[in-house]
């Protein structure tokens, strides 16, 4: 198969589907669960929680929802002027002549790029149980990076 056979139209953007759907389901489930057992306590019971209680409580949901959010966004666009990987809170960009290729090997987690100065990048976007979607992803990006020029 030439080069480029599989590459996608760029601009061109992967997400994970798995993680996506699994924190909307079980973020949504949990919330509805916390919720249904606050207002599920009579006025006495939840009259007893200390303001610094129910600080704390607002404050363990906002880091797991910010956690939820950080795995969520986690995505890859390719370019015409390269890759731009964004993993968690963290983005980076690397231009094409930067990376040299792509692995998702069999059990891997996710995908990790191989760049020009002998150093490795995760790419949270391509998750391994993701299956065959992933390795479509991984197939199309190896294309991007084989192609001319």
């Amino acid at each position: 198969m030439p080069a480029g056979s599989d590459a996608p139209p760029l601009p061109h953007t992967w997400r994970p589907l798995g993680v996506r759907l699994a924190m909307l389901f079980f973020g949504g489930l949990l919330l509805l669960l916390c919720a249904f057992a606050w207002f599920g306590f009579d006025a006495e019971t939840r009259a007893r929680f200390t303001l610094l209680q129910r600080t704390t409580l607002v404050a363990l949901a906002l880091l797991a929802g910010s956690a939820c959010y950080a795995l969520v966004r986690s995505r890859v666009t390719a370019s015409e002027a390269g890759l731009t990987v964004v993993n968690g809170y963290r983005r980076r960009d690397y231009e094409w002549a930067e990376v040299v290729a792509i692995h998702l090997p069999q059990g891997a987690p996710w995908a990790t790029l191989d760049l020009a100065d002998g150093t490795t990048a995760a790419v949270m976007a391509l998750q391994g149980s993701d299956g065959n979607r992933a390795r479509t992803a991984v197939r199309q990006l190896r294309s991007l990076i084989d192609r001319p020029g």
